[in-house]
C-alpha cells in the first residue's frame, strides 16, 4: 500500500545524507519533500502541514549526538511521529460481555460482510471465543448468502430470520438466542449502502440502542482514500463508534486513510484487512506501521505469524532430524505448507528489514512452491525420504510426472543439498547456530 510513499520519503531524508548537523536550511527542504510526499499520498493538505511542522520543529530543537547523522535523528523523528498520527499503541477489542456484541457498519461494498466473518474466525482461532454472526443486512439478498458461506467455511453459526425485514429485531433476538446457546460474542453484519443517507443512519443507530454493543466497528475501504476519511466523519457524527477497520490494503492505494483517519475522527484503527481469505485479518500496530513505510521491515509481526503457525512437536522431530543430518523432502514439503498458511510470500519477504525495497517489483505469487511441489510429490515415499538414492533414471522419471524439465529437477536437487550442507553447518556452530544444535 505505501510503496510510493515509502520512495518518497526516502528521496526526502537524502537531503540530510552526508550533512554534518541539522540547519533551518537542510530541515526546511526535506520538510517541504515530507508533506509533498504526504499529499501525494492522498493525505489532507492540513494534517500534512500539522505532521510536518511537528517535524520541524522537533528536528530544529535536537542536538544531533556524535553517533547518529541527521539524516538518521529525522528518520526517527518521522517514525515516531507517524506512529503517533496513527494512534500510538494498538488497542484492543473490547469482547467483554454476556454476550459481548460487536456492530459492524460502514458503506456497501467497504466490505463488511467480509471482515465481519474474518472477526469471528480471528476471535474462535486466535482468542477462544465461541461467536454468532449475523446477518442483519435484509436489503442485500447476497449478503445472507455470503455470511452463511463464509460461517459454514470458518465453523461458525450464522443467525438468520427468514422473511424479516427489520434489522431491528432481528439483532435483538440474535441476542438472546447467543445467551440461550452460550454464545459469548456477537458479530452484527448491517447494511450499507452507495452513499450515506438518512434511512441508513437511523437504521444503525436504532440497532445500536436495542443491542448496545461494546463495539462499534466502521468498515472503510482503503482504496477509497480521502473520500474513507470523510465518510468515516460523519458515520462518527451520528454513531460514536470505538474503533475503524481498513480493508483492501492489498490494493492500488496510497494509503491517505491509513495516515488521516485517526487524526480526523479520534478513534483508533483496530484491524486491517487485505484479500478475502478468512486469516488475512491482522491487529493494527501503528508503530509497526510506521516502521514499514520506512522500509525498517516488521520482524515482530513476522515471527508472530510464524508462531502461530508453529507446532512444538513437529519442530522438535525436525530439530532431531537436522541434528542427525536426516532433513528429507517430506520436512521441506511440511514446511513449505507452513509458509503458505503464515500468509502472502511477498507480503512475508517485505516484512524483512532491506528485503521490501528489493523486491517491490518483482512478481513473487504463493503460486512459486506449485514447481517444486509437483517434482516432490512425484517421488515415491522412499525417494522422499532418501533423497541421497535419487540417481539420473529417478529424476527423468520425476521430471515427467512433474511436467517439469530434467535441467529443472536437477537444479532443485542441487539447492536442496546446498540447503542441507548449510543446516549440516549451523549445527556445528555453537548454539546449534540458530538453535538448532545440543543443548
Amino acid at each position: 500500500m505505501f510503496e510510493n510513499l515509502s520512495e518518497k520519503l526516502e528521496v526526502a531524508f537524502k537531503q540530510l545524507k552526508g550533512q554534518g548537523r541539522i540547519t533551518e536550511l537542510n530541515v526546511a527542504a526535506t520538510v517541504k519533500d515530507i508533506r509533498r510526499a504526504l499529499i501525494d499520498a492522498d493525505v489532507n493538505f492540513k494534517i500534512a502541514k500539522d505532521f510536518t511542522d511537528r517535524i520541524r520543529e522537533k528536528a530544529l530543537g535536537q542536538k544531533v549526538l556524535t553517533a547518529v547523522s541527521p539524516g538518521q535523528l529525522m528518520v526517527k523523528i518521522v517514525q515516531d511521529e507517524l506512529t503517533q498520527l496513527m494512534g500510538g499503541n494498538e488497542t484492543a477489542l473490547n469482547a467483554k460481555g454476556n454476550p459481548a456484541v460487536i456492530l459492524v457498519a460502514g458503506l456497501q461494498g467497504s466490505g463488511k460482510t467480509t471482515f465481519s466473518g474474518k472477526l469471528a474466525h480471528w476471535l474462535k482461532s486466535q482468542k477462544g471465543f465461541s461467536p454468532l454472526l449475523v446477518a442483519a443486512d435484509v436489503y442485500r439478498p447476497a449478503a445472507i448468502e455470503q455470511l452463511n458461506i463464509l460461517g459454514t467455511q470458518i465453523g461458525v453459526d450464522v443467525f438468520t430470520v427468514a422473511g424479516s425485514l427489520d434489522p431491528v429485531n432481528i439483532a435483538r433476538q440474535a441476542v438472546a438466542e447467543a445467551k440461550s446457546r452460550n454464545k459469548n460474542v456477537v458479530i452484527v453484519d448491517t447494511a450499507g449502502r452507495l452513499a450515506i443517507d438518512e434511512t441508513m443512519m437511523t437504521e444503525v443507530a436504532n440497532i445500536k440502542k436495542a443491542v448496545e454493543p461494546q463495539e462499534i466497528l466502521f468498515v472503510v475501504d482503503s482504496m477509497t482514500g480521502q473520500d474513507a476519511v470523510n465518510t468515516a466523519k460523519a458515520f462518527n457524527d451520528r454513531l460514536d463508534f470505538t474503533g475503524v477497520v481498513l480493508t483492501k490494503l492489498d490494493g492500488d492505494t496510497r494509503g491517505g486513510a491509513a495516515l488521516s483517519i485517526k487524526y480526523t475522527v479520534n478513534k483508533p484503527i483496530k484491524f486491517v484487512s487485505s484479500g478475502e481469505k478468512m486469516d488475512t485479518l491482522d491487529v493494527f500496530y501503528p508503530e509497526r506501521m510506521a516502521q514499514r513505510i520506512l522500509g525498517m521491515g516488521d520482524i515482530t509481526s513476522l515471527v508472530e505469524k510464524a508462531q502461530s503457525q508453529f507446532d512444538e512437536e513437529q519442530a522438535r522431530k525436525l530439530e532431531k532430524k537436522i541434528r542427525k543430518n536426516q532433513f528429507d523432502f517430506e520436512d521441506f514439503k511440511q514446511q513449505l505448507d507452513q509458509i503458505r498458511k503464515m500468509g502472502n510470500i511477498k507480503d512475508l519477504l517485505g516484512m524483512i528489514p532491506g528485503v521490501g525495497k528489493s523486491i517491490k517489483d518483482i512478481d513473487i505469487s504463493n503460486d512459486s512452491f506449485k514447481g517444486i511441489e509437483a517434482m516432490i510429490s512425484s517421488m515415491t515415499p522412499f525417494e522422499r525420504a532418501n533423497p541421497d538414492a535419487i540417481d539420473q533414471s529417478r529424476r527423468k522419471r520425476i521430471a515427467k510426472g512433474s511436467g517439469k524439465e530434467i535441467q529443472e529437477v536437477n537444479a532443485f536437487m542441487k539447492q536442496f543439498e546446498q540447503m542441507k550442507q548449510m543446516m549440516k553447518t549451523m549445527n556445528k556452530m555453537p548454539m546449534g547456530g540458530m538453535g538448532l544444535g545440543k543443548r
